[in-house]
């Protein structure tokens, strides 16, 4: 389907690119109930995987839930660690005999002897870099971005750049007032007609013409 010249790209299309069957709105890929997605978020995927693929050790019974927000970038490569990885730490060994079953399942951990972070939480309009690994219950802010081959093991603030193993603040995208304003307009939550009349507005850097835009609303 082509796009609507005013309003962008059909958001309930997997492949809102004509012609490239790799970038895929996630949120129309998603057939698991504990992931939940936004609109016009992307996954750069290798052709012929989906995003899912990339979202390790997510079991049901665990009760943790993926969550990301609108307009995310996220690129190929970027995996996302659930609470279904973590092994008990408690005892003196923290390898899994239980898996192995022929008499070893007798020692399965209940849940409350594992450990368990919470959901992981992606904001709105975040950038994630090539082969980045998100560990268990993180939460990414508004507008961050995360350098390519980060390992994110801590929190990261809304409008802030990190990077590294493990992954380290870089700086501020923008000065902290500029911040909080942005974080009180939440330009995506304005109408789709709003956002694709004035993509050069939230595009640019003139804070006082985004803040314009709630009018809009």
């Amino acid at each position: 389907m082509e796009s609507n010249k005013t309003n962008g790209p059909d958001p309930t299309e997997k492949y809102p690119i004509k012609g490239n069957d790799v970038v895929q709105f996630i949120k129309n890929t998603i057939t698991r109930p504990n992931i939940i997605v936004g609109d016009y978020s992307y996954y750069d995927a290798i052709k012929g995987d989906s995003f899912e693929d990339q979202v390790l050790y997510h079991y049901e019974f665990f009760g943790d839930r993926l969550v990301i927000g609108k307009f995310c970038a996220i690129a190929r490569g970027v995996t996302f660690i659930m609470n279904g990885a973590n092994h008990r730490m408690d005892g003196f060994s923290a390898y899994p005999f239980n898996i192995f079953g022929q008499g070893w399942e007798k020692h399965t951990p209940t849940l409350d002897q594992l450990p368990f972070k919470g959901d992981t939480i992606i904001g709105n309009d975040v950038w994630i870099g090539m082969d980045t690994v998100i560990t268990p219950g993180i939460n990414i802010g508004d507008g961050a971005i995360v350098a390519a081959k980060s390992v994110i093991t801590k929190d990261v603030e809304p409008y802030t750049i990190v990077g590294g193993n493990p992954a380290q603040k870089i700086k501020e995208r923008f000065p902290k007032q500029i911040i909080n304003k942005l974080l009180e307009i939440k330009w995506w939550d304005l109408t789709i007609d709003i956002i694709s009349a004035h993509i050069d507005v939230i595009v640019n850097g003139d804070i006082d013409k985004l803040e314009k835009l709630k009018n809009y609303n």
